[in-house]
């Protein structure tokens, strides 16, 4: 629904904007606010701060709509006025113009060509704030996501490939902060929120650190992807980091009593990399799905405080380069048989 404001000290004009505008109204398409004079609009668009367009009479007590043209385009400088004034010599329009007026209509009012001006207004502020809200969401973009990358994703390569599926071979770490979802039932949310982000944080530099990107973050836990060259010893070595870093994290002032741990599922094998999600609803991650993303889920739910379960798959590729203790023969939801699996100790 748009927000007009109404400034004029002619009574009979509210009359006769709502007589005019009445199917509008009923349809909830215009919501009409009123003003006596420059003075009383200055109060009404301090009260409401999402109105569209305004629209102003020229000769008013108090304060004029030249006048309030001027102090709009100091404090308000997005929205768009239409004066509405029986002075429609040059010079008024002239100075209503320079003074930022989107458009001039002479009084007695045609309430037809105030019908197409106001939707035209309307248009043209829309289009403003659509504008507007595309560069914060880009500066916003731009904060998380490489130049290049950006300009990839303007490219027709991008259009042409953001649909290419395959079948890689790489690992899946799972990490998730025990007991996390415990404190976050009692604590407040910006303390919650404010920890959860400084723990991720050294989580991620860790992964980064060991070329690993991350998928996700999934309630209190993290899902990376380590691919290319020694991908496996890669994932292990930044959980080990993980868990050394988080071990090491001095206790939060805020929650004193609640001391920090990881538990870490790890699975390397074959997996599809691909967009998942709605196409209806716009909504796609590129991310990798299968078995061996799911065992490396699974892994994660059974470890424990401190531990980072492999696959014995796994441990036959690493036992030269890391210490690994066997745990034995474990039951995961979905799988027939028990998966035998080893702790990494360091």
């Amino acid at each position: 629904m748009a927000k007009i404001l109404v400034v004029d000290d002619e009574a009979d004009l509210e009359v006769l904007i709502k007589q005019k505008f009445r199917k509008q109204i009923r349809e909830k398409k215009y919501e009409f606010y009123f003003a006596i004079n420059g003075v009383d609009a200055l109060e009404k668009i301090s009260a409401e701060p999402n109105l569209d367009i305004v629209l102003s009479d020229i000769n008013m007590p108090e304060m004029d709509g030249l006048t309030l043209l001027t102090k709009l385009s100091e404090q308000r400088p997005l929205l768009k006025s239409v004066i509405v004034s029986a002075y429609g010599d040059m010079e008024n329009i002239r100075t209503a113009m320079n003074r930022g007026a989107f458009d001039f209509i002479t009084k007695p009012i045609n309430f037809e060509d105030l019908n197409i001006t106001v939707e035209k207004t309307l248009k043209h502020s829309n289009q403003i704030k659509e504008t507007l809200q595309a560069i914060k969401e880009n500066n916003i973009l731009k904060m998380y996501v490489d130049e290049n990358v950006i300009n990839f994703m303007g490219s027709r390569e991008y259009e042409s490939t953001i649909m290419d599926n395959d079948t890689i071979e790489a690992t899946v770490m799972f990490i998730d902060l025990c007991g996390f979802t415990k404190i976050s039932e009692t604590a407040p949310a910006d303390t919650v929120v404010t920890m959860i982000n400084t723990y991720f944080d050294e989580m991620v530099k860790e992964i980064m650190a060991q070329q690993g990107f991350i998928d996700k973050f999934i309630g209190d836990a993290i899902m990376a992807v380590f691919r290319g060259e020694y991908h496996l010893d890669r994932a292990i070595d930044a959980a080990l980091a993980v868990r050394h870093k988080i071990n090491n994290l001095a206790k939060s002032k805020n929650l004193p009593d609640f001391i920090p741990k990881v538990s870490i599922g790890i699975k390397s094998g074959e997996m599809i990399s691909g967009n998942i999600g709605s196409v209806s609803l716009k909504r796609l991650d590129y991310t990798v799905i299968g078995d061996t993303v799911n065992t490396a889920a699974r892994f994660q739910d059974a470890a424990k405080e401190n531990q980072i379960i492999i696959s014995e798959a796994c441990y036959n590729q690493v036992k030269e380069a890391f210490k690994c203790e066997k745990i034995g023969d474990i039951k995961l939801k979905n799988k027939a048989e028990a998966i035998t699996v080893y702790e990494v100790l360091e």
